[in-house]
């Protein structure tokens, strides 16, 4: 199944790293955080990417294209007015293949989707997700559930914990106190997965609004939930940004299911 990555974005409350990079490449501990996403689907078996590239895509693909330089030591060498680059330990290159798209410097969400359409070939499913997140979630089970219930898509749902003490207070008196407690309820946590069916609500205008189309789904009993009670986390200002980078500082990293 490919994987449909979501990386046109500016990330305007991201602006000290967005202004001259595209979101998905803001590095966490040392490596752009698409690569986190990707290695994520790669751990369970998924390495067909498309790309959706719009704002400063341009970076993704240089990047992408210099890989085996950046990951690895290598020996140039200009000798006779050849160029030669000698690549050393190549073992540690991903076997991925990306379909890098132009989808638009302006295109929203839905719009960007509707345009890889043609790249999806005859696969029935695929999965969809933001180039802004990462979570200790397992792939193949949200696939699983996709199934069983049958909807044109799946998206995960997760707790949002609040970041500000809760208070419930009564007659000028705080009778509790809660520090930073999980929000009742659940949200979208992105990592969806997708029938072909989704291109019926959907348009490559550039105003086509995925979330909106969800709403459409959910009208339409087309929308299922899988529920990810683990760790889940978006880098949307920056100081998420240096929240996750000191997670990888510390050691605590569960998105990189990778690793265990």
């Amino acid at each position: 199944m490919k994987v449909v990555i979501l990386c046109g974005g500016k990330g305007t409350r991201l602006r000290e790293e967005t202004e001259f990079k595209p979101k998905p490449m803001v590095t966490v501990g040392g490596l752009p955080l698409l690569w986190h996403i990707m290695k994520i689907y790669a751990h369970y078996g998924h390495k067909d990417f498309i790309l959706c590239l719009g704002y400063k895509g341009e970076m993704i693909k240089e990047w992408f294209l210099k890989y085996e330089e950046l990951m690895h030591d290598f020996t140039l060498s200009r000798r006779d007015g050849a160029r030669r680059i000698e690549h050393h330990e190549p073992n540690r290159l991903e076997d991925w293949s990306i379909t890098f798209a132009d989808t638009g410097a302006t295109t929203n969400t839905g719009g960007r989707v509707a345009k890889i359409r043609k790249y999806l070939g005859k696969d029935e499913d695929f999965f969809l997700t933001y180039g802004d997140g990462v979570a200790d979630i397992d792939i193949n089970k949200t696939y699983a559930a996709h199934k069983e219930k049958g909807k044109a898509v799946t998206v995960t749902a997760i707790h949002l914990p609040f970041n500000y003490g809760v208070m419930d207070v009564a007659d000028g008196h705080a009778r509790t106190f809660d520090e930073k407690p999980v929000v009742y309820g659940r949200i979208n946590g992105g990592f969806f997965v997708c029938n072909q069916k989704i291109f019926s609500y959907l348009s490559p205008d550039d105003s086509c609004v995925l979330e909106h189309r969800l709403k459409d789904l959910a009208r339409d009993a087309q929308l299922a939930a899988y529920e990810h009670d683990g760790f889940w986390y978006a880098v949307n200002t920056h100081k998420e940004w240096e929240e996750i980078n000191r997670m990888v500082e510390i050691g605590k990293t569960p998105w990189r299911v990778w690793e265990r």
